[in-house]
Formats: C-alpha cells, sequence, structure tokens
C-alpha cells in the first residue's frame, strides 16, 4: 500500500520519481529508443528462454514491455498523480502469458532485471552529460529500480491470477469427468476418454469410488495420490481412486481417510464405477445415520454387502421380520432382547453352544438353556435352512434399525 503524509500526497519513499524534475524526463527522452533497443538486445542474449528470434506474439510482446515501460516511466516523472492507468495491464499481461506458456516467472524477473541494469547504465550517463547534480542522480538511480519493482509486482499479480483461473478450470473438468464417470450408462469410450485427456488425467485400469462428508473431501484428497478424482456430487464428496487394490494402496488410502467417515465401493474398471459409487454412497449415508459402524474412519463395502442389502431393501426385510420374530413379541423387553441376541447367535454358530458361549460372554451351560428355550419359541424355524435364513436376516434388520434410532435419538438429545 502507498503510504501518504499529512498533506495527502503519496510519499516520494515508495515512489521516488515524485521527487525528479521535468528536466530529468527531457534528459531521458531522447535516450528511449536507443535504451529499448539495447535492452531487448540484452534480455534475448542473457536469459536464455528468450534466446530466440522475437518475431510473432512473443517478440511483440517483448517489445511492446520494454518500449511501454520507458515511455510510462518518463511519463511518471512529469505527471505523477496521472499514474499508469492502462499501461499496468502490459505486465499483467506478461505474467499471464508466462504461465500460459508454462514457465515460472523466473525469466520475466530475470529479463526486468537486465532492463534496469542497462536503463541505468544509459540514462545516468545522459543525465552526467546534461550536468545533473549527485542528489538528482541518486533519486534517478532510486525511482528506476522502484520502477521495475512495480513492473516485477504487475506480472506477480497476473501469474497468480492465471494460476488461479487454470486452477479453477481444471477442477470444472475433473468435476465433469467424475460426474460423467459415475453416471450410468456410462459414456461411450471416446467421449468419456476425450474428457479426461482435457482435465490431464489418465484412467487406470482398475478404480472404485470412495464417498465421504462434503466438507472432509479436501483433507482426504490431500493425502492421496494426485491422481485422485475428487470432487463433490449432490452433496456427497466424491473421490475416484486409481488402483486401490494395488500393493500398499490399503494402507494408503486409510491413512488418507484417518478418522473420518467415509466408505470405499468395489473395485472395478470404469464400466463398474457407477456401481461402486451407488454402493460407497448409501453405505456413507448408513454411516452418518448412524446404521453401519466403520471400523475406525474407513468403510469397506465389500465387508458390509449383506448389511447393504438389508438397507435397500428395507420395507421386505420388515415383513420378513414380522413373520419370522413374531412368536418372540410376547416376551417383556429384556426378555426379548435376549432372546433375538441369542437367536441371531444361533443362526451364525448353527446351534453351536460353546461357540454361542463365547460370543454372548456366558457359560456353556447358560448357552444351552437359552438353546432350549428358543426351540421352544421358535420350533421347527431352526431347523428349516430358509426359515433360518430368513431368520437371520430379520435379526440383522432389527439390529440396523435399533441403530439408526438410538443414533438419531443421541442426535436429538
Amino acid at each position: 500500500m502507498t503510504k501518504i503524509n499529512r498533506q495527502g500526497a503519496k510519499s516520494v519513499d515508495l515512489e521516488p520519481w515524485r521527487g525528479l524534475s521535468e528536466r530529468v524526463a527531457a534528459t531521458i527522452e531522447p535516450e528511449l529508443d536507443a535504451v529499448a533497443a539495447e535492452t531487448i538486445a540484452a534480455i534475448a542474449r542473457e536469459v536464455p528462454e528468450y534466446a530466440r528470434p522475437l518475431e510473432g506474439n512473443f517478440g511483440r510482446g517483448i517489445r511492446t514491455g520494454v518500449e511501454e515501460a520507458l515511455r510510462q516511466f518518463v511519463a511518471l516523472i512529469r505527471d505523477p498523480e496521472g499514474g499508469r492507468g492502462f499501461g499496468r495491464e502490459v505486465y499483467v499481461g506478461l505474467g499471464r502469458g508466462e504461465l500460459r506458456q508454462g514457465r515460472t516467472l523466473d525469466s520475466l524477473q530475470a529479463a526486468y532485471r537486465v532492463g534496469a541494469r542497462v536503463a541505468w547504465r544509459r540514462i545516468s550517463a545522459a543525465a552526467r552529460r546534461d550536468g545533473l547534480a549527485p542528489e538528482e542522480l541518486s533519486l534517478l538511480a532510486e525511482a528506476i529500480f522502484a520502477y521495475i519493482d512495480e513492473l516485477s509486482a504487475d506480472s506477480v499479480e497476473g501469474y497468480a491470477e492465471a494460476q488461479a483461473e487454470a486452477e479453477d478450470r481444471r477442477r470444472r473438468l475433473r468435476h465433469d469427468l467424475a460426474a460423467m464417470l459415475v453416471r450410468e450408462p456410462l459414456p461411450p469410450e471416446a467421449d468419456f476418454r476425450a474428457a479426461a485427456a482435457e482435465a490431464g488425467w489418465t484412467p487406470p485400469r482398475t478404480m472404485s469410488a470412495l464417498a465421504c462428508a462434503e466438507g472432509d473431501v479436501g483433507s482426504i484428497a490431500r493425502r492421496l495420490p494426485a491422481g485422485t478424482l475428487a470432487t463433490v456430487l449432490e452433496g456427497t464428496g466424491c473421490m475416484v481412486l486409481a488402483d486401490p487394490a494395488g500393493p500398499g494402496r490399503g494402507k494408503e488410502i486409510e491413512r488418507a481417510v484417518g478418522s473420518h467417515p467415509a466408505a470405499l465401493g468395489p473395485a472395478g474398471d470404469v464400466a463398474r464405477l457407477a456401481a461402486s459409487w451407488s454402493l460407497a454412497r448409501s453405505a456413507h449415508q448408513a454411516v452418518e445415520a448412524g446404521s453401519l459402524s466403520p471400523d475406525g474412519g474407513l468403510l469397506l463395502v465389500e465387508d458390509r454387502l449383506a448389511d447393504l442389502l438389508i438397507l435397500r431393501s428395507g420395507e421386505i426385510a420388515a415383513r420378513i421380520a414380522a413373520r419370522r420374530l413374531a412368536p418372540l413379541e410376547g416376551l417383556t423387553e429384556k426378555a426379548g432382547a435376549r432372546m433375538r441376541v441369542t437367536a441371531l447367535s444361533y443362526v451364525r454358530w448353527g446351534g453351536n453352544s460353546v461357540a454361542m458361549a463365547a460370543e454372548l460372554h456366558v457359560h456353556p451351560q447358560t448357552a444351552r438353556y437359552r438353546i432350549a428355550r428358543l426351540r421352544e419359541l421358535l420350533g421347527e424355524q431352526l431347523d428349516d435352512p430358509d426359515a433360518r435364513f430368513e431368520l437371520e436376516l430379520a435379526l440383522r434388520a432389527r439390529v440396523l434399525r435399533i441403530r439408526i434410532s438410538d443414533a438419531a435419538g443421541a442426535a436429538g438429545s
């Protein structure tokens, strides 16, 4: 920010050309063409990136930059209040152009330094010939280098603006690409490969989708390889991960997710990505609802497909539960809960009382007593394979409903 003195004038400390007289401008002006030619030649000779014929847009840009810089400098000496106006855009544009050419600002900054050196050598020689006082000559040197710093700052600004625009465009392209890849049906291969090329993304042989909270996308994506597509689709964080089953990839994904609730869909080729995303998103919604509990932050969908099947078939599971668990409805709440836990352990372990006792944390004799009571209540269901399947489905569905209810209660308290 330019300093202002007590009278409201801009500070000569920051804009030294304000202290120069009209005589200095008159001394410099006849030298402009020679200074411009020498500066352009020195830049081409000393800056490797610019060491080529100054032709076409590149050459015009360099010439315009040098000539406009000199013209503006003389104009500022004559009228400091006139400002640089539109001329400033020349140097903002030079910064933007460096990004478009895939270069850093190093070469342009070097060109500014070369220009400052050449300008001072030629202009100071002219000033000494015209008999400028040492004090004014010193201020002239300060003005030249302060002015070059302003040009450089303009180019830094232009470069940063172009970077932000390029990143915004890249983000939009990657968002559109991710939305395309998880959509059913998948567009023709030529279409999605063209979209991938424009977004700078190389489709891997296998991939999977990861779902997370919208607010966790940045934190997780920063820890994943650069080839990860990360965006937000319909309010849910979506990431397309390359080669999720590759060596060490599982641990890498777990570390990236950390404690953030997330669900990783099954791996497959690009044609299966939409299904991977659908399952991952459903699983993440179930985690957020409290019906599925991941081990740590990451839930692997492949390990919880049965629970997802039940959640996605809620009405059917409820009808099965009403039929298979009806004999338990007459029990007290405590007894009913105990019998449901026992029944689920029974179908899981095929009625093995020792295994059931270990799971239920009771004595084997207690487990045998519970099995006997279970037979009294459920009868032939325990011996019919189809009935046992439906019984397990009903019991698992009830556990999931209880989790959802508990989570809702906790959220509302």
